[in-house]
């Protein structure tokens, strides 16, 4: 990945973690939609960015904080991090959520592109990383370990592999995820899936017939 010079947006993995198709209208296509979700989750990240560095009890926050991994294509900001007084200092990527923890690790893909980005920057190594989900004002504790680190890795090489091919992906199979994205009117995702049902059946009656020509 060092030799690509297109730098993929932090914040795009936790789009392509939740629906490859999400990603490509987003960042192949251009196209985005605002519905409650997302404005809640732009003041959020606002009121995030908005404050000012400070220490307290050992440990030092800073905000808004720019991120590049030359190695493997990243750039973005981050929420908040951590770094807590010791030897060797210890660093704690923080993501604020607007929802609720999730059993998929489609908010830990992201936190995790943190971390390696922190790690290359600072010469360190992360242990752990947090999210913090607005809607059930909690503090979820994130191992970086080397599971959640591959699939991390494999998340950036399909994400840049999808941004390099220029076609956006079709709907994800879990339908239930439609419902929460904005995108959803854009992508139109029942159409879609009905289009490529006729076309499998057309192709499949097609290739019979060709089977029993003599």
């Amino acid at each position: 990945m060092t030799d690509d010079p297109q730098r993929l947006m932090l914040s795009a993995l936790q789009h392509y973690a939740f629906c490859p198709r999400q990603f490509g209208l987003i960042h192949v296509e251009q196209a985005w939609a605002e519905n409650r979700f997302t404005a809640e989750g732009k003041i959020l990240h606002e009121r995030v960015d908005s404050g000012v560095a400070e220490q307290r009890k050992g440990i030092r926050y800073e905000r808004g904080v720019l991120l590049l991994s030359e190695t493997l294509g990243l750039t973005g900001k981050m929420d908040l991090l951590e770094i807590e007084s010791g030897d060797p200092l210890l660093y704690r990527p923080v993501e604020y959520k607007r929802g609720k923890p999730k059993l998929e690790d489609w908010d830990r893909i992201q936190l995790c592109a943190q971390a390696l980005c922190i790690e290359e920057m600072r010469a360190t190594h992360v242990t752990h990383g947090a999210i913090w989900y607005w809607e059930v004002r909690k503090r979820e504790l994130v191992e970086i370990d080397d599971k959640l680190r591959a699939e991390t890795v494999n998340t950036i090489s399909n994400a840049k592999a999808v941004l390099d091919s220029g076609e956006t992906p079709p709907p994800t199979d879990e339908k239930k995820r439609c419902r929460a994205c904005s995108l959803c009117d854009l992508c139109q995702p029942d159409i879609f899936r009905a289009d490529r049902s006729v076309k499998y059946v057309s192709d499949l009656y097609s290739h019979d017939e060709r089977a029993e020509l003599p």
